[in-house]
């Protein structure tokens, strides 16, 4: 038995290190973290102070120091087999078959896991099916939510869903949303370099391309938004193409994008976060990670769940993220 220690977590498909950073407001502790690719690698080092392991298929669970709790935010795919017995062994092939391994192999306390909203629906429902399977068959309690950024205090329309399952059948719910309005001035920078404003060649691009698609009954083309608006469309990956879904309007000048550190608001990251890449790959990094806010308020909830006493036939103390093992 280990008593008064720091909740372990492990970190996968890390990114930068967004779910990470809502679960270390917990004053949780990171003991191994995977990410494949080289420039998130850079950033969540110049961050974290650590450098994440490589690609998460190539590392033995063996090697993985004991921990309590799984983070992931894992790509979407779907399984080969997913119709028939929608089990573990339906996932081989997957990069969930890797987490779900290192979840047979340690058996922590907690998962979480991130993912886009289409995973619900994703091969008709398989997809979600086969994970949801899997994470009881290895002997979790699994609870699941859609929630979005806008409902968090951040001026951004994205919904993700997110999955927590429990080893123990623990009370716990997934935090509701907040009644605050959000405005998307407070996460735009003054004084805005012109070299984000889109060219007239861009410009005009665009706005014939919506005109074109608009006549084909297509949904093709830019939102624009100002600081008066509640909240923003979704940043995706994309976003370094052409910045098209999100354009901020300027006053007798053409539009213009999101600076890398107004990306890193619109997800909720601190200012304090370093950017230490090119701006491509800072839009690519930003638009691939998570809300900080709604992470960071789903490990409140669990941080309650596991206050809370647990059914009297099991005989475990609980207390917040200090709790034994």
């Amino acid at each position: 038995m280990i008593k008064n220690h720091k909740i372990k977590f492990i970190d996968l498909f890390a990114g930068i290190g967004g779910i990470r950073l809502g679960f270390e407001s917990l004053t949780a502790n990171c003991v191994f973290s995977s990410e494949w690719d080289k420039f998130a690698q850079n950033t969540y080092e110049a961050n974290f102070g650590e450098r994440p392991r490589g690609d998460i298929t190539l590392i033995n669970e063996s090697d993985i120091p004991d921990f309590d709790l799984l983070l992931a935010g894992f790509p979407c795919q779907p399984f080969s087999n997913a119709g028939l017995k929608m089990g573990f062994e339906d996932t081989r092939g997957t990069l969930f078959f890797h987490i779900a391994k290192i979840l047979s192999f340690h058996k922590p306390k907690i998962v979480f896991l991130e993912n886009v909203k289409g995973l619900k629906n994703h091969n008709k429902g398989n997809t979600f099916r086969v994970i949801k399977n899997v994470l009881q068959e290895i002997g979790y309690n699994v609870h699941s939510e859609i929630l979005n950024a806008k409902d968090f205090g951040i001026p951004q329309n994205r919904e993700r869903i997110y999955i927590v399952g429990f080893l123990d059948n623990l009370d716990f719910s997934f935090p509701k949303p907040t009644t605050l309005p959000t405005k998307l001035g407070t996460i735009l920078e003054n004084n805005v370099d012109p070299k984000y404003t889109l060219s007239d060649k861009l410009w005009d691009g665009h706005q014939r391309r919506k005109i074109e698609h608009e006549k084909k009954g297509n949904g093709f083309g830019y939102s624009i938004f100002d600081e008066n608006s509640p909240y923003s469309s979704t940043i995706s990956a994309r976003y370094y193409k052409d910045g098209s879904e999100i354009l901020i309007k300027q006053n007798e000048k053409n539009p213009r994008k999101l600076t890398p550190r107004e990306s890193a608001r619109l997800q909720g990251f601190p200012d304090s976060f370093k950017i230490i890449c090119s701006d491509n790959q800072a839009y690519k990094q930003f638009g691939n990670s998570v809300c900080v806010p709604v992470i960071k308020a789903i490990a409140e909830q669990i941080k309650l769940a596991l206050e809370r006493p647990l059914k009297k036939h099991r005989n475990i103390e609980v207390d917040l993220f200090n709790y034994q093992k």
